[in-house]
């Protein structure tokens, strides 16, 4: 039963050095760089896209409809 405490001394003294040390600080300020230079970006959010592509091809379906119904109306005038 020694070799899980070990481990879980380990595991509880490797967390509280990555918790007291620079890496925590590090980590937050290049998400806070990234964060802001997304922001910078003219970038949209996944569910947005989906949203306009669900938008597009509702829009290119009702088209192919009206130009099937141009070129009957075209048939017929011919007639």
């Amino acid at each position: 039963m020694e070799k899980p405490n070990f481990f879980n001394d380990m595991q509880d003294k490797i967390n509280q050095v990555l918790e007291n040390s620079p890496v925590k600080d590090i980590e937050k300020n290049v998400k806070a760089m990234m964060s802001q230079g997304f922001s910078k970006l003219d970038l949209v959010t996944r569910e947005e896209f989906d949203v306009q592509a669900e938008v597009l091809a509702t829009t290119r379906a009702k088209l192919e409809a009206l130009e099937a119904q141009v070129t009957a109306l075209e048939a017929q005038l011919k007639k």
